[in-house]
Order: structure tokens, then sequence, then C-alpha cells
């Protein structure tokens, strides 16, 4: 299978090309040339399998370049014992009659990117191998929080790779930040973006599309590679626990096979929901894709209007991974629902870039129509909802989780649609402790460390070890740059 740029369809190149190298030369994602389709009778030999056995199945379908073998060895060590904390890796939790919440947090940061990049630096140094490729990767990270974490703690140590994490100083929780900044490894590195995350990532683009700079690497032995979900290699394995999910509902006997699934996403970055729109493409049953915002809900308004505009204040919220205003991944959906259409694609892209927005065409609008609807879930919304569903079902959630809870109780009420639904928990509770012993209606100046033994008192659950063990480790980066200054950042990491 070969991958194109969603940009040009002329820049092609292979699975292990489109993971080592992220982006596309003129600046597009690597998307494959067509979606593999599940045979008939897929599912019914998916559901008696593990996790990792489903991981190898549905990823070999688009990894050509990689055999068997190798696939089962790395989906063995990614999804361990030893990194999750659940046999199950992402296990589904009944809420009720019609709703079950997919727990993406049993890994070792605590949060959903733990399925993608845990799996990722196995893929990268595979593909490195395949292409022969004898530099060093220098892997430009942007994060909102759980994305640097995640992929500090999946390259740590990594031979072949270093590792630098741009994340919004200011833009993330207490924890996230002392995460990534008291993470161990001698390739790793972490720096503060005066600004918020799209100005992060706007950064790291920028440094990827300079070919000065990158000709500047080459001269020292490296060369820029991303773990962000830009790359494919973070997408596919994404796609994995839609099918997982799906079949565990089989074999738990909610679902008989054909039985049609929602699935309520929160996403800023457009990567999650995606990977659930393919899986759907791949012959999943899944039905409507319900896009959760926070307040930054430039999603909400594209997938209703059409029309996509970050022009628009930004809002720092309790759900911090979230606050995003352009997302990347969208462009992947524009090239499928453009049939592929590289000018289309880049003339909205351009659009973007100079003028902060675009609207799509209404053929396009209509496809949209089919697949997704959008809503957007307030902090004092999302609140109310940790606080109700602790209250009335005894279950804990974060802050994202809450926003999609609270979305898909906008979008039954709107439309009266009672097709059973998949909410996607996106992070432990325990990484936003403030936020949540807030709306339980805790009074308290607590935060950090402090506030994670505040929450166990006040629920009587334990936090994940990762989180809890946290408590005495040492900081390790305190560097600080302007957005403008992100390459020579990056220059004094290599140094």
């Amino acid at each position: 299978m070969y991958y194109v740029s969603t940009r040009d369809k002329l820049q092609k190149t292979t699975a292990a090309g489109a993971i080592a190298y992220g982006l596309a030369p003129d600046g597009g994602l690597y998307t494959p040339e067509a979606i593999p389709s599940m045979a008939g009778n897929a599912l019914n030999t998916l559901k008696d399998m593990n996790y990792q056995q489903r991981a190898v199945y549905v990823m070999s379908m688009y990894l050509d370049s990689y055999s068997a073998s190798e696939l089962t060895g790395y989906c063995g060590k990614a999804y361990g014992n030893e990194k999750f904390d659940d046999p199950a890796v992402a296990p589904v939790h009944v809420m009720d009659d019609s709703t079950c919440v997919m727990e993406l947090w049993h890994g070792p940061t605590c949060a959903f990117k733990d399925l993608a990049l845990q799996m990722l630096p196995h893929l990268l140094t595979g593909a490195l191998r395949k292409e022969g490729e004898k530099k060093t990767a220098c892997i430009l990270v942007a994060t909102s929080g759980d994305t640097g974490k995640g992929a500090l703690e999946g390259f740590r140590d990594v031979e072949g790779t270093r590792i630098l994490v741009f994340y919004p100083k200011d833009g993330v929780s207490e924890i996230q930040e002392l995460q990534m900044n008291t993470q161990e490894g001698e390739n790793v590195g972490v720096c503060a973006v005066v600004g918020n995350f799209d100005d992060a990532q706007s950064g790291v683009k920028k440094i990827f599309s300079d070919r000065y700079f990158s000709a500047e690497l080459e001269e020292k032995g490296y060369f820029l590679s991303s773990a962000n979900s830009i790359n494919w290699g973070r997408v596919l394995p994404q796609i994995v626990y839609y099918v997982s999910a799906y079949c565990d509902l089989m074999k738990a006997g909610r679902l008989e096979k054909g039985d049609l699934l929602n699935v309520c996403v929160p996403t800023g970055n457009f990567g999650n929901i995606l990977a659930a729109y393919y899986a759907k493409q791949m012959g999943v049953p899944l039905g409507r894709l319900i896009c959760a915002s926070n307040s930054n809900n430039v999603l909400t308004e594209f997938i209703e209007t059409g029309v996509y505009d970050r022009n628009r204040p930004f809002h720092q919220t309790i759900s911090p991974s979230m606050d995003i205003l352009i997302s990347s991944n969208l462009e992947r959906l524009l090239h499928a629902y453009t049939y592929g259409d590289a000018q289309a694609v880049k003339g909205y892209m351009e659009q973007l870039s100079e003028t902060g927005r675009y609207e799509v065409s209404p053929g396009v609008k209509k496809l949209l129509e089919r697949d997704f609807a959008a809503a957007y879930c307030t902090d004092d919304r999302a609140r109310q909802t940790i606080a109700k569903v602790w209250r009335e079902k005894n279950y804990l959630i974060d802050p994202h989780t809450a926003v999609a809870v609270n979305v898909l109780e906008q979008y039954r009420e709107k439309t009266g649609d009672v097709t059973p639904t998949l909410v996607v928990s996106t992070a432990s509770p325990f990484k936003f402790c403030p936020a949540v012993l807030e709306a339980l209606g805790e009074k308290t100046s607590v935060s950090g460390l402090e506030s994670i033994g505040r929450l166990e008192e006040r629920t009587g659950l334990r936090a994940p070890a990762p989180l809890s063990g946290l408590a005495g480790k040492p900081v390790r980066f305190r560097n600080v740059t302007e957005k403008g200054d992100m390459a020579q950042a990056v220059r004094q990491f290599l140094s």
C-alpha cells in the first residue's frame, strides 16, 4: 500500500516512509491511497482475540512494509501488562443500557495518547531500518498536554532518536507539566512556549517546512520527524481501539454483529475522531460520529456550517488538551471527502494559512452532515457533568470525558437518537484533580501533587501509580522560549 500527500497525490511513499518522515515534503499529511475493507467475518474472528492480536490484525492491513512477526513483537511490547494496568488495554465500562465508556487511560501516562505512542517508537525504528536511514531522528512534538508526556515516555532512550517537546506555558495542567518536566531519559528535552498550543503547533510546522534548517540539521547528522498525529503512525493505532471496543461489546452480548454503535469523542486536533471515521470506512458498524468540543468550538461550527474559522477568541479551559483552534488532522478528512482532490485540499489549507478560514464545497458539507454531529460544552457544564455522573453512577470522569458526556446528552435531546453510544474517555480524572475536586464541591486551594491525595480521600479511589509516583521526582526541565525562537531551541537541544 502506498501513502500519498493530502496536497499532492504524486508525492508517494511506502508505509515505512510515511512513518519515518511524518510530514510530506510539500507540507501535506501522508494518507493511505485507499482504506482497506475488513472481510465479512472479520469482526467475529476478532471478537475472540485479545487486544494485542486485534492490533496486529488491523495494523497489518495498512502496513505491508512490516511482517506479521514484526507487528506481533511490537504489539506485545507496546500493550503488555508491564505497560498497561488493565489486561484489556482499552476496557469498556458500561454506564447504562445505552451508554458505554471506553477507558483509554490505563497506560503509563494515564491518557489516550499511550495507545498510539507506546506503538509509534517501534513502528518508527522499524521504518528507519527499512528506509536505510543512518541519521538520527530528531522528533519534534507540540503538545496541548497529553501527547508530550506520552511521546517522551514512548521514545525515552530509544536508539537512533532524540525527542524535544514544546508545550504552551501556562496552558497545561500542573500535573501534566510535572509529568513532562520530570521525564527521565538521556535523549529527551522539554521546552515551554510563550503562547498557546496553536502557537507551538504552528512553530513546529514552520520548522518542518524550513528547508534551510533541515539542511543544517542534516549536516549535523539529524533529520526531522514527528510524533504528533500528523504522523500516520499515530493515527493507525487509534483505529484499533474502535474496532476492539465493538468486538468487546459483541463478546459481552451488548451488540449483535451489524448493530449500529454511535461514538462520542472529545477532540481538539481531530485525530481521535478521525480514527473512528477510518474504522467506519473499514466496515465497523459505527453510526453517528459525535464530535465533542469545549469552548474552543471551531470544530462544532465547522461540522454544522462547513466553515472553518480560527479567527475567534482562544479560551483556556479545564479541558486543556482540547484548547486548540487549528485542527491538523481535519486535512485528512478533507482528502477523503474530496476523493483525493489534492488541489482542493491545498487550496483550503492555503486559505487557512492566509486568512484563518475556509468554506468547503456543498458536496463536502453534505458528507459532513452524513457522518458527523457536533456540539460543545462550557466549563460550567463540564463541572456539573462530573458531579452528576459521580452522584448518579458512582463513576469518576475527567473534564475531557465530561465534555463528551454532556455533548452526548445535548445530541440525544436534540435528535431523539437512542442508538447505543460509546463515549471515549481520554484521560484519568487524577490528571486534573483541582478541576474534578471543584466539580465535586471541594472548596480547596490545593494543587499539583497535593491535590491527588485530596481527590483520593474525597472519592475513596486510588490514583494510578504513574501519577501518585510523581512525588519526589526531580524537575529536570525549566526551559522557556518565545514562539519565534523555537528553531533556536532545537539547535540548543541538539548541541
